[in-house]
């Protein structure tokens, strides 16, 4: 097995990482910054799940929208006031979207949303799941608009107050539905969905909102619970919490610095969840390096395996080997299994830049600089794509056409964490995110002191 090292910035200085990349990540951040602003939903201020394809919207980047917001003021995109009107008609319609436990015509549940809305009317899309992660990045998003905007005025006191309400609305501890860790969602149909949040995941968030909630609180012991199922081995070079795709390492860490705090698992095995995403991003490319299925581009400089929009779902002969193709699929690769048909997805990377700058920002300038425009558009990178599937339609391999909400998100929120930790910094100073890594047993670093 090919083993490659990946360091953390190597000799470089992040201020130097910064000069280098400065007009790459610039532009990068802009583009992916329209995205968020130029494509919503204007009838219910809903952001797309994709573009320009027209499906639906999604609430998991709806949340994750409302905080590339703040990154828009940040970086003068927009000023503090559009920002904020913004928002304030975001969460007006949430609020008054309606409830109820009705199959169609309805928003959400028991305070939860519905994977998919439809547009202009923002009602449950065909029969989509009542969403416990989705609505737990929706509300993610929700908070960070609730601590920046502090100011005392009418707009923005508005804000905070229907973001507290939100939250506090969502019945955290009836999604358990009387287990140890929480179920993925619900269907009126037919109730809870069998599937379950165990085994590490972008689930960290979830469990932290839901040890805060101060009107529908989960068990104390549901963080133990769900650690008690982690799988720590050694993939690809690095020991750490396995799981296949990377965004699984990456969404909790768009909101939290998990850099110098611990819980009871982390300390006994003397790392923080920063440096096991800082693992795990290295042991997926390391695996792209080794590429054992042959796929055509992986490299040191293009890799990333996540899930993410696929060619096709088809079977093709390659190297004599048939693959099975996909069209959307949570790709990856650890110890419990490997999901890969030879499709990159720049998120993978982007997602990532925190743990590994110089890797992932070398990726993605690899990725713009080989394909250009097949990849890197108007609203920068483009969900995907698979040099390996070759058709008459793809003579030189699959293009995404479609940007992805919940794939730009992280791209954008990431670089700004990295660049300027404006996100982390922001939730350090929200009292739920605070509380729900204390309830979890988190301690050390800057959580020690936060109040």
């Amino acid at each position: 097995m090919l083993l490659v090292t990946g360091c953390n910035n190597g000799n470089k200085t992040k201020s130097e990482v910064n000069n280098v990349d400065n007009a790459f990540t610039n532009d990068l951040k802009h583009r992916t910054f329209k995205y968020f602003w130029d494509t919503v939903d204007t009838l219910t201020w809903q952001t797309p799940d994709r573009y320009p394809t027209k499906s639906f919207t999604s609430v998991a980047a709806t949340g994750f929208g409302l905080t590339t917001y703040i990154v828009g003021v940040n970086n003068n995109y927009i000023t503090r006031a559009e920002a904020a009107e913004r928002v304030l008609k975001t969460l007006t319609w949430l609020k008054n979207s309606k409830q109820g436990s009705e199959v169609s015509g309805i928003t959400g549940y028991k305070g939860f949303y519905y994977h998919f809305l439809t547009y202009d009317q923002g009602f449950r899309y065909k029969n989509v799941e009542l969403s416990t992660i989705d609505t737990a990045w929706l509300i993610a998003g929700i908070l960070s608009c609730q601590t920046f905007f502090d100011k005392d005025n009418e707009q923005e006191n508005q804000i905070r107050e229907i973001a507290d309400f939100l939250y506090r609305r969502v019945e955290w501890d009836w999604a358990m539905n009387g287990h140890e860790v929480m179920t993925m969602g619900w269907h009126p149909e037919s109730g809870f969905i069998n599937a379950k949040y165990d085994g590490y995941s972008e689930a960290m968030m979830l469990y932290i909102l839901g040890l805060a909630s101060p009107t529908h609180p989960i068990s104390d012991n549901t963080w133990d619970a769900w650690c008690s199922t982690y799988i720590w081995k050694n993939f690809y070079g690095y020991k750490y919490i396995n799981f296949e795709p990377l965004f699984g390492h990456q969404y909790s860490h768009m909101y939290i610095d998990f850099r110098g705090i611990q819980d009871d698992f982390m300390k006994d095995k003397g790392i923080d969840y920063f440096e096991n995403s800082r693992r795990a991003t290295l042991a997926n490319r390391n695996y792209c390096i080794e590429n054992p299925q042959n796929f055509i581009a992986y490299s040191d400089s293009i890799w990333g395996l996540t899930a993410c929009d696929g060619p096709a779902d088809t079977a093709m002969i390659i190297n004599g080997n048939k693959v099975q193709f996909y069209s959307y699929r949570a790709r990856g690769a650890s110890v419990r299994y490997i999901e890969d048909d030879g499709t990159i997805a720049p998120t993978a990377a982007g997602g990532s830049i925190p743990f590994a700058p110089q890797e992932c920002i070398a990726a993605l300038k690899a990725m713009k600089n080989t394909y250009g425009e097949k990849i890197y558009g108007e609203f920068g990178f483009k969900d995907a794509f698979n040099p390996t599937f070759i058709s008459p339609k793809t003579p030189n391999g699959w293009f995404d056409h479609d940007y992805l909400g919940i794939d730009q998100g992280p791209i954008l929120i990431q670089l700004e964490n990295y660049q300027t930790e404006l996100i982390w910094n922001l939730m350090k100073k929200n009292k739920y995110i605070v509380t729900g890594l204390k309830k979890a047993g988190f301690k050390g670093g800057w959580l020690d002191t936060a109040e």
